[in-house]
């Protein structure tokens, strides 16, 4: 252990990197089907808020005190007992977990204690982690501070129902009652489940050197009477539901699925959502269906199609998995899909043929030539070539244009780097090809051009990292490498195009919460509310999107106040677009809350804002009436106290005591 310490304390880079791993393993870790699944899904979910801790460590070139590099030593344990903690959970006997119920328990406090201690000698100050991420680590760190004084015991009813059907003679008939109840808390519902128990237990027989032992045996022969039962029950078992096995009288009602996880097409939830040029989204198969059919509109607003390109929402995917998990429902699996079910392709993976891959290959070689003129050239019929098909992208890539492309972005030569960035935008909308983009260390560049590109050369950087940011990972990455100022400074002073490209990129990247706070004090709010005020900008539905993203962050809060937006926000909810309402309300409800929600309240009110609620509560869009409801609720709220206040003053003026009739709380 103490040789352990002392390697640790000479590598500290080679810590962090082996954290990172460990955190990455852990995010991957998802599914949960057991009767622990509460207990395993909140330690996850406190593990990945680590992450973005152990990638800005990762990413920051500064040395690593020996001080700080020996708590983390004991971070690193912490890590890799939660990781074998939820591997268990993930990957072993759901029976076992509950037999064992005393030992699982002690298990996960031990996790949690050892957790706890850690982050607690963690040296913020000694770290170049930003005040976001530090700010998520110590949320973190106290909730492993309460979860470590509550002991949540699991079902005890369960245990007993075990045991008695653990203990039973091989051949004694366990009441079909118990098995039931046992099928629907241990999750064993589908041939799945049962395979996977299977599975577990066989692991359990290697583990113990190919003899099983009186427990392994019997908790088999106990699997094998729940198998037994359920495929009695139901003889066509495969899909990972309950519904069918309980009796009418004893269902749970089930959970009320969010509108904007529905796909407006079918109505269902969403497996593959993606995005069409109107900002609308759909599920893939439902709107490629549409697309093949010839229409040419976006059904939900019977806009017309600037093109038909189709974005994976990952924040929208992201959003739908968090909620099943939180609901007991099994994450809908994402449809296996070949390049066939895209619209603008071919029908198995895009390939190109022999003449075109010749000609990409000579292009390629082009771009390391000493003369910039056959560079300039190959660059600008890449991107041409890129733009054309997904077929293309695919051969360019794989011919190794990515990393010469790369390189090309601090050339000299303006229209050379125009083109070079812009064949990685046309190269990036080919999903394979985000990933070989940043792994060529692509962003440092992408941000060189964003800060001294030409104008267009400028946009078309900022559309790159929109490209690549929908990838959730990358949105850290692409933050901490200094994106976020030069994205902000075009916003302010790009052509149209390129404040458009801009916006989007700051959405994108400020879904990330670590980022909201490096816009905020790259000063993007101020322009924001500029353009917001700014009817000949036309770029009131972007502008607004990113404002109610940034309103959810305390600085981004202060600095919208600051720029003195609700009248301009009232003003949208007199007469926008039911999109940009739903966008002001927000970012109003997240004004009205906090320190100066009275002055806020007291604004709105004198604006007018109360009757515009009333109609928007009865005649918006779902979203847009909840907004509406939930700020009312907190007018309504302040103007009660306000009444109040003014009759207890009067009543002191007259010397008369006002009515208690309003309970402050």
């Amino acid at each position: 252990m103490a040789e352990e310490e002392a390697t640790a304390v000479v590598d500290g880079r080679a810590l962090v990197e082996r954290m990172a791993e460990a955190a990455e393993e852990i995010s991957a870790i998802s599914d949960y089907r057991n009767a622990y699944r509460k207990q395993f899904c909140d330690l996850s979910r406190r593990m990945k808020l680590l992450e973005p801790m152990f990638q800005e460590l990762k990413e920051s070139k500064d040395p690593i005190p020996e001080q700080a590099v020996r708590s983390l030593v004991l971070l690193k344990r912490a890590l890799d007992s939660a990781r074998e903690l939820l591997r268990l959970g993930n990957e072993g006997s759901k029976i076992f977990l509950v037999l064992e119920r005393e030992k699982t328990t002690k298990r996960f406090l031990e996790v949690t204690v050892q957790l706890e201690q850690a982050l607690s000698e963690v040296p913020f100050n000694m770290l170049n982690i930003s005040d976001e991420v530090r700010e998520q680590v110590e949320l973190v760190h106290a909730q492993f501070k309460r979860a470590k004084e509550r002991v949540d015991m699991n079902d005890m009813d369960l245990h007993r129902d075990l045991l008695s059907a653990y203990n039973m003679s091989t051949d004694a008939n366990v009441d079909p009652s118990t098995l039931h109840r046992l099928a629907e808390k241990l999750q064993l519902l589908t041939i799945s489940d049962l395979k996977q128990e299977s599975l577990a237990l066989h692991e359990m027989v290697v583990a113990s050197d190919g003899d099983p032992g009186e427990i392994i045996e019997k908790m088999s022969m106990l699997l094998k009477k729940v198998k037994d039962f359920m495929q009695t029950q139901n003889p066509e078992m495969g899909t990972p539901t309950n519904k069918g096995l309980l009796p009418s009288n004893e269902r749970a009602k089930p959970p009320v699925m969010p509108d904007d996880f529905r796909c407006p097409i079918s109505l269902e939830l969403m497996k593959d959502p993606v995005i069409v040029a109107t900002g609308q989204t759909y599920e893939r198969e439902s709107i490629e269906k549409w697309l093949q059919a010839g229409h040419d509109t976006c059904p939900k607003t019977q806009q017309r199609l600037s093109n038909k390109s189709l974005t994976p929402n990952y924040v929208l995917r992201s959003l739908i998995v968090q909620w099943c998990e939180v609901n007991g429902i099994d994450p809908p699996k994402r449809p296996a899909r070949t390049d066939k079910s895209r619209p603008t392709c071919s029908s198995s993976r895009p390939t190109c043929s022999s003449g075109e891959h010749a000609k990409v290959l000579d292009l390629v070689s082009k771009l390391s030539s000493r003369s910039t003129d056959n560079q300039r050239s190959a660059a600008a019929e890449l991107r041409l070539l890129a733009r054309c098909s997904a077929e293309n992208r695919l051969c360019i890539a794989e011919a190794g244009a990515i990393p010469l492309l790369v390189k090309l972005l601090s050339t000299l030569d303006v229209l050379t780097q125009e083109h070079a960035v812009t064949a990685l935008l046309n190269l990036s909308i080919f999903e394979d090809n985000k990933e070989k983009i940043i792994i060529s260390g692509a962003v440092p560049g992408i941000v060189h051009v964003l800060r001294r590109g030409s104008m267009e050369a400028r946009g078309n950087a900022a559309a790159t990292l929109f490209s690549i940011s929908v990838v959730d990972d990358y949105k850290i990455r692409i933050g901490n490498l200094g994106a976020i100022p030069p994205l902000v400074s075009l916003l302010r002073e790009g052509s149209p195009r390129g404040k458009k490209d801009a916006a989007t990129a700051l959405f994108n990247l400020c879904m990330y919460q670590g980022n909201k706070g490096k816009a905020v004090r790259a000063g993007v709010v101020p322009i924001l509310v500029g353009l917001l005020m700014d009817p000949e900008a036309g770029m009131m539905e972007e502008t607004l999107a990113i404002l109610a993203i940034l309103s959810s962050h305390s600085e981004g809060k202060a600095a919208i106040a600051a720029a003195e937006a609700l009248p301009a926000l009232v003003e949208v909810i007199k007469s926008g677009s039911p999109r940009n309402k739903e966008n002001a309300a927000d970012t109003l409800l997240n004004l009205c809350s906090g320190e100066q929600q009275q002055q806020h309240l007291a604004e709105a009110h004198e604006k007018g804002l109360m009757g515009l609620l009333q109609e928007m509560a009865e005649n918006g869009t779902d979203r847009g009436k909840r907004k509406a409801a939930q700020l009312i609720q907190r007018m309504n709220r302040f103007l009660e106290q306000k009444r109040v206040a003014q009759a207890q003053a009067l009543a002191k003026q007259s010397g008369h005591p006002a009515s208690p009739d309003f309970d402050y709380r």
